[in-house]
């Protein structure tokens, strides 16, 4: 049986293979025998990059690859938004917007777990730049929560809109997601200077 076949089996397979790497690669030998182990700070953050990565992602194929694919396809008079409005963005925007919330929520449990989450905040010397990528990440939630996702709902007709409304929608959830965009790019240096020990 090929896993690969599935998405669950993929998952579960790049799953193990990064176990097993993990394995490979970190080991103690105590005692004369060989211990591997993962502590909860190291799942933390591997989960925190996954979940950053699938957000991060998301939000660069709504900018570059979907909302410039639907309007040729409307320019050229062509169906196809409409399936992409009904399959494919409901779908991605699932997984958009839970991303967000889990990347969110692995960042403050790794930032607790470092002893970090008020510092980082606060900006408290020594946390300002992972602080400055959790403030760009914690806007970006919000913009994701509360001016994308309602304002999607109205556009895919998951929410009844007039036309006046889904006009309006369409330019808040542009130029939200435009401004997330952007943010996106500070958050992320941020966010590898700070696990790289790059300074400023």
């Amino acid at each position: 049986m090929n896993p690969l076949r599935t998405r669950i089996g993929t998952v579960v397979a790049g799953i193990v293979l990064a176990l097993i790497t993990a394995l490979l690669l970190k080991t103690d030998n105590i005692d004369g025998g060989i211990t591997f182990y993962l502590n909860s700070l190291e799942i933390n953050v591997w989960l925190h990059a996954i979940f950053g990565i699938t957000w991060v992602g998301l939000l660069y194929y709504f900018n570059a690859v979907q909302t410039p694919a639907v309007g040729a396809a409307l320019a050229d008079g062509d169906p196809g938004p409409a399936a992409i409005n009904r399959y494919i963005a409901p779908r991605a925007l699932f997984w958009f917007r839970w991303s967000a919330v889990l990347t969110w929520i692995s960042g403050v449990g790794a930032l607790s777990h470092m002893g970090g989450l008020a510092g980082a905040f606060t900006l408290a010397e020594g946390w300002q730049v992972i602080g400055t990528g959790a403030w760009l990440g914690t806007i970006m939630l919000i913009n994701v929560w509360v001016l994308i996702w309602p304002n999607q709902q109205k556009i895919l007709g998951l929410k009844e809109a007039s036309d006046e409304e889904i006009a309006k929608a369409k330019a808040v959830a542009l130029m939200t997601s435009r401004i997330n965009t952007m943010l996106s790019f500070p958050m992320l240096l941020c966010m590898t200077a700070f696990g790289h020990g790059l300074p400023f």
